[in-house]
């Protein structure tokens, strides 16, 4: 049996754990298969799940959808699981939909994936969100009924607060979004208390990572962008350290609340807007990498373990140009610049080859994966199977692998 006391009840013991090699480590290892040490805390091997909003949440509570989604990862393989966006208050969902973890009768659900996912000796993390300008809006299935061009706002009838949503600035994301109140001190102090709350509840659920989402247009890297952020008070504005002000100050207050376990930022590193980052001026025009990298050395000070590097979601006509790896140069040019700090990549990675190659040749520590993984669970034994690794296939499995 394991973990009887946390579980309540029967589960195989797998010796080692699901996704482990079976074989001693050394030079010739694959690279993904090589266990990572951050803050004494083990993973396993460095296949990672991104966060991937479900959309399904009842009042911010997690579901059984919930269970069987994440579990599912938790027993075929993957070194860490990142849960997905869930919000420290109410209005910083992005959908009524959305997870949340503002009330302590969140933590129970998620508690109980939490223990599911070590049952199986899988670390699980989660991502600690507000959505800032683009909260309040339907799910995207929603969205793709209602058709181009028409409103994706919730509306109060529909579960959602149009009239309650937050930026750096009064802003919209696009004209079928809210338009959104800019935060006063009054506002910032507020979500800073939320999420040093949140962090708490994470604690009693026992989560072995939290990773802050600042990127894809999200309130955090809202305040970061030129674009979205025209405030001319100490946080906004042209200055970089003033852009920079209330990410890091957030950052810090969730460092210091969690100290003892893991702590990964999500950034993007590019809001992939038309023309330069920087004008002939030396006027900063969007957020993009030179900013970024300068982001990356602060949050390296404040003690922030992994950067999780993906791009976008900032400027409603972006135009990119997605192909297999297409956002890996980003976290190349972190690794680059910042050698001593941990750095993941995302966006497109379905081959295991192609996820090998980038972390043999430096180009990030780990890989997060999120379509390929829904498409195939059973993602990291394939690819062990493709890299001639031998790994530790489930119990109740192993048929289906021999």
């Amino acid at each position: 049996m394991a973990h009887p006391k946390e579980t309540g009840q029967y589960f195989p013991i797998n010796t080692p754990d699901i996704g482990s090699t079976l074989e001693v480590e050394d030079e010739n290892t694959s690279a993904l298969f090589k266990s990572l040490t951050i803050k004494d805390m083990v993973f396993k091997n460095r296949i990672f799940a991104s966060p991937m909003c479900q959309y399904s949440s009842d009042n911010g509570h997690a579901t059984d959808w919930h269970l069987v989604h994440i579990g599912g990862f938790a027993t075929r393989g993957v070194g860490a699981i990142c849960m997905e966006a869930t919000s420290v208050v109410p209005e910083g969902r992005i959908s009524p939909e959305d997870a949340g973890l503002w009330l302590d009768t969140q933590i129970e659900p998620l508690k109980r994936i939490v223990n599911f996912a070590h049952a199986h000796g899988t670390k699980i993390g989660i991502q600690l969100s507000h959505a800032g300008r683009k909260s309040s809006i339907h799910p995207p299935w929603v969205q793709s009924k209602a058709g181009r061009g028409s409103s994706h706002v919730a509306l109060e009838n529909e579960g959602g607060w149009p009239g309650r949503v937050y930026g750096p600035s009064d802003l919209p994301f696009s004209k079928t979004y809210p338009i959104p109140k800019a935060m006063t001190e009054q506002d910032l102090l507020y979500l800073e208390n939320a999420f040093i709350s949140s962090i708490e509840r994470c604690q009693k659920a026992g989560f072995d990572f939290i990773e802050l989402h600042g990127a894809h247009g999200y309130l955090l890297h809202s305040f970061l962008s030129p674009l979205s952020n025209t405030r001319d008070d100490e946080y906004g504005g042209q200055p970089l350290e003033n852009r920079l002000r209330f990410f890091l100050r957030l950052v810090k207050v969730c460092r210091e609340a969690w100290a003892e376990k893991p702590l990964f930022v999500r950034i993007s590193a590019s809001d992939w807007a038309d023309g330069p980052e920087k004008d002939d001026e030396g006027r900063w025009k969007q957020w993009g990498i030179e900013q970024s990298t300068i982001l990356v050395a602060r949050l390296k000070e404040i003690g922030v373990d992994l950067i999780d590097c993906s791009s976008g979601g900032n400027w409603a006509h972006q135009k990119i140009i997605a192909k297999p790896g297409y956002q890996v140069p980003f976290a190349e040019a972190l690794k680059i610049a910042h050698p001593d700090i941990l750095v993941g990549t995302v966006g497109l990675i379905t081959e295991p080859l192609q996820a090998e190659s980038y972390l043999k040749n430096g180009q990030a520590d780990v890989v997060f994966l999120a379509r390929g993984i829904m498409r195939n669970p059973h993602w990291a034994i394939t690819a062990a199977e493709q890299l001639g690794v031998k790994v530790k296939v489930a119990n109740q499995y192993e048929r289906a692998w021999h």
